[in-house]
């Protein structure tokens, strides 16, 4: 095979879990968001849902739903601290890094209900601080440049806003069948901007509504 083309394909993305846990506040429903170490190579200092890759100790087929379902589940612990049970995670959306990003990720998304008894806690190394965050306070604390959020994050953010209290989301979640969305990436020829864009047929999906959303984002980060 021609060594040029096999270089321009891009990588397989490599299966991934995320948890967005919720929990109702006096404003209505809020999600912790965890922010990564400034010294990590992998978007430093960037504020996340807890998540990772899939890995072995979390099933034999990494690409099944019980693999996700336990990786979502170790991730939160790991990262901040709290634990849940994977049978109740609720799918919540599936999203493929575009093609154009050099570290892709096929990410099932999950939503949680905070466990009162579990307070978040970080560990100091791979994550360094943890907050709740009203989903419009987060998406308005980004616009200002107090907190650095990325394109998942902020369009999984977006999609929360429209929920009064926990129990509205997961019973929302419940009702919604989940697809694997790849969106496309455009970014300005200066590298400063980028937006994404959905096929028509994916706009029933979790994140998927336009938004005016730009940002320049890190390798592998969508």
């Amino acid at each position: 095979m021609d060594e040029g083309v096999e270089s321009q394909r891009p990588p397989e993305p490599r299966p991934a879990a995320t948890i967005i846990l919720l929990r109702d506040g006096d404003y209505g429903v809020e999600t912790c968001l965890v922010r990564r170490n400034l010294e990590a190579r992998f978007m430093p200092g960037v504020w996340v849902f807890p998540g990772g890759a899939v890995d072995e100790g979390d099933g034999a087929d990494p690409d099944s739903e019980t693999a996700h379902r336990q990786c979502a589940a170790r991730e939160l612990a790991e990262e901040a601290g709290v634990r849940v049970d994977p049978e109740t995670l609720v799918p919540y959306s599936r999203w493929i890094t575009p093609k154009v990003v050099p570290i892709r990720f096929d990410t099932r998304f999950y939503l949680a209900s905070h466990p009162e008894d579990s307070e978040p806690e970080v560990d100091g190394e791979e994550v360094i601080d943890w907050g709740w965050f009203e989903p419009a306070g987060a998406l308005s604390r980004h616009s200002t440049g107090e907190i650095e959020l990325v394109f998942p994050t902020i369009k999984h953010l977006e999609s929360l806003t429209g929920f009064s209290s926990v129990d509205d989301a997961l019973s929302a979640a419940a009702r919604t069948e989940v697809r694997a969305v790849e969106p496309t990436l455009e970014i300005t020829a200066d590298g400063k901007d980028a937006r994404l864009g959905f096929d028509q047929g994916d706009l029933d999906q979790p994140g998927t509504h336009a938004s005016e959303v730009d940002s320049k984002p890190p390798p592998g980060e969508v």
